[in-house]
């Protein structure tokens, strides 16, 4: 409730209540007998004086009418500024765009604002929607598209590293459990230093599955996002140091959407695998009302937001990109060992996924 507004209504009340009362003792005044008038005041109603009784209907039916006038009057704006608010937040198709402008609607000014608000929300939403189409369109260079060309040269970077610096890692990883037999046998005390490179040549391969995963990510190849993301976690239980939980509801996306996202997933775990030291990781899905909510948390040291992306830290800047691309919203919440939360949220419009794309290229 606005209490300026209901302030201004209490108070006319009060004057105008005050103002009638006032009349009528100056009537009484002029055309009776004035002790009478006082005489009648004084009298006695539920052990209170009658001015008393006078004084606190006054308040009372003031403090009732502010109250009443205010919601009628301020109502319809509240239900402004919830769109207006909705609209800032690029969610296009909540419910209350739906409602009609309630109780004072006659007025013409508010009947004009509110189909202002709705003729803008469906250009911002016919917008995002051509946004979107365009972002899940491929762009060609040549005869390959650029994401084509990207791939390629990643897997190739990739599969160098795998053949080379895994390889190698293996190798003194094999190297170090035959030198630690050998100095138990020997008697040799050597099992600190030994312990040591194990952990180092572990966070090193930690290292390298992370660059792995982001010079090299896991294709959708033709499943639903949810059925990605849970493919790709429950392959990473087994391969990193990591407790992981999802929580992964159903979502019906355009294809180009689903592999942006899944993008996002895969960066956003690389980086934690990196960076963040974390031992826990969990992702959330959700779609509803077309409102796609994408959230990706860890438990490990966090990081100064603005020195990260001022530093062209190209993990958060790919993912913000990815996000901007299709019209959504991308926040980091995080502090110093006390996790990161990457949240997504995008407005979409359900149209053809690949299972469409099958069933009509079929």
């Amino acid at each position: 409730m606005n209490f300026k507004l209901w302030f201004k209504f209490f108070s006319i009340q009060c004057l105008f209540l005050s103002g009638l009362v006032g009349l009528l003792l100056v009537f009484s005044y002029v055309y009776y007998d004035w002790d009478r008038v006082m005489t009648l005041l004084q009298t006695q109603v539920w052990h209170y004086p009658l001015y008393i009784i006078m004084l606190a209907s006054i308040i009372t039916l003031s403090i009732a009418f502010a109250t009443l006038f205010t919601l009628d009057v301020a109502r319809p704006f509240d239900s402004i500024n919830a769109r207006l608010n909705w609209l800032t937040q690029g969610q296009y198709h909540q419910p209350v765009f739906d409602q009609e402008i309630p109780s004072s609607q006659q007025i013409q000014s508010l009947y004009l604002i509110n189909q202002t608000i709705l003729g803008l929300r469906d250009q911002l939403g016919h917008l995002s929607s051509e946004l979107q189409e365009f972002t899940a369109g491929p762009t060609f260079v040549g005869e390959h598209t650029e994401e084509e060309i990207i791939e390629r040269e990643r897997h190739r970077i990739a599969r160098e590293l795998h053949d080379s610096v895994s390889q190698q890692l293996f190798a003194a990883t094999m190297l170090i459990s035959t030198l630690n037999q050998l100095s138990q046998r020997e008697g040799l005390d050597i099992a600190n230093q030994v312990q040591l490179i194990e952990q180092t040549i572990g966070m090193a391969q930690t290292e390298m599955r992370a660059l792995l995963l982001h010079l090299r990510p896991i294709d959708l190849a033709d499943h639903k996002l949810e059925v990605g993301i849970e493919n790709l976690l429950t392959e990473l239980q087994t391969k990193v140091p990591m407790k992981i939980q999802w929580n992964l509801g159903p979502t019906q996306l355009e294809s180009g959407i689903e592999d942006h996202l899944f993008r996002i997933v895969q960066e956003a775990i690389s980086n934690a695998m990196r960076h963040a030291k974390a031992t826990q990781l969990e992702v959330f899905l959700e779609q509803t009302h077309g409102l796609v909510t994408l959230k990706i948390s860890d438990n490990g040291i966090g990081f100064n937001v603005e020195e990260g992306l001022n530093k062209g830290n190209y993990g958060l800047r790919n993912m913000s990109e990815r996000v901007k691309s299709m019209g959504g919203q991308f926040q980091i919440k995080t502090a110093l060992n006390q996790g990161t939360v990457i949240e997504i949220k995008l407005m979409v419009t359900e149209r053809k996924t690949k299972d469409d794309q099958s069933i009509i290229s079929g």
